[in-house]
């Protein structure tokens, strides 16, 4: 299970803005991390489809 955890923070880490989190408000940040999610996931549809 670990190595799923590990891949899921390596797509995020494609992200800049997210590795280190520069927002101060925790609201803007779940908002990157949610777009982040969001163009990462039809990625990883295609793939599997």
């Amino acid at each position: 299970h670990r190595w799923v955890v590990e891949r899921t923070h390596a797509w995020f880490n494609r992200f800049r803005r997210l590795p280190v989190r520069y927002e101060r408000r925790a609201d803007i940040y779940e908002a990157f991390t949610s777009l982040a999610a969001s163009l990462i996931t039809p990625n990883q549809i295609k793939r599997f489809c």
